[in-house]
């Protein structure tokens, strides 16, 4: 069995876990999307609680319905915000905390980012101080797998090489306790995260 086979065979478990567990928001499950599941709220608020997020000034999260209550805090929190436009078709979308008294939840939405986005060359002056890509797996070493697409891989590959983040950077994901696995297959170009918050816990890398 080759390492695309592992993935897929990981990614079906996670899907039918969360669908089965009638943990997904989605009345179909999750299957070829990242899960949108419940307590994701409550995940981002934890996220929230935490250091890194209190120090960050310029917050990344990936478009994904799972960080929609991530996206709604920092903009809450008056941070700015950069999101992946979906599929990073028209690169990245920029939303100032600061100018958004009142819209915060519509502006955290894949529609309303791109109502109230900013000129998208307001990114090239930042750097990223936190980042939070939607997952739908990941083990405790840092390993994560997505839909299959490669969004998020190539999202930290692109912010990475245009010196918006760092080693040091924070990459986080705020996920389900059932997507933290024992153990993600990963081939040379898969991205590792440092930071995990599920409903119950935090991990650090």
């Amino acid at each position: 069995m080759n390492l695309i086979e592992q993935k897929e065979i990981l990614r079906k478990s996670v899907y039918d876990s969360i669908f089965y567990g009638g943990f997904s928001n989605r009345p179909n499950g999750d299957y070829g999307k990242i899960p949108d599941f419940k307590g994701s709220d409550i995940a981002a608020q934890i996220l929230a609680k935490t250091e890194e997020w209190k120090k960050s000034k310029t917050i990344f999260v990936s478009p994904d319905s799972a960080q929609t209550p991530v996206r709604y805090l920092a903009l809450k929190d008056n941070k700015n915000l950069i999101m992946a436009s979906p599929n990073l078709e028209h690169g990245y979308y920029f939303l100032d905390g600061s100018s958004l008294d009142g819209v915060e939840m519509e502006a955290s939405t894949k529609e309303g980012a791109l109502k109230y986005k900013t000129d998208n060359d307001s990114t090239h002056h930042l750097s990223v101080d936190l980042l939070v890509e939607g997952s739908v797996a990941v083990d405790r070493e840092g390993h994560r797998i997505g839909k299959g697409k490669g969004y998020g891989d190539r999202e930290i590959a692109d912010l990475l090489e245009r010196k918006l983040i760092k080693a040091t950077t924070p990459l986080a994901t705020t996920i389900h306790p059932l997507q933290l696995v024992d153990f993600v297959p990963t081939e040379d170009h898969d991205q590792k995260l440092n930071m995990l918050v599920t409903t119950e816990e935090i991990i650090r890398i």
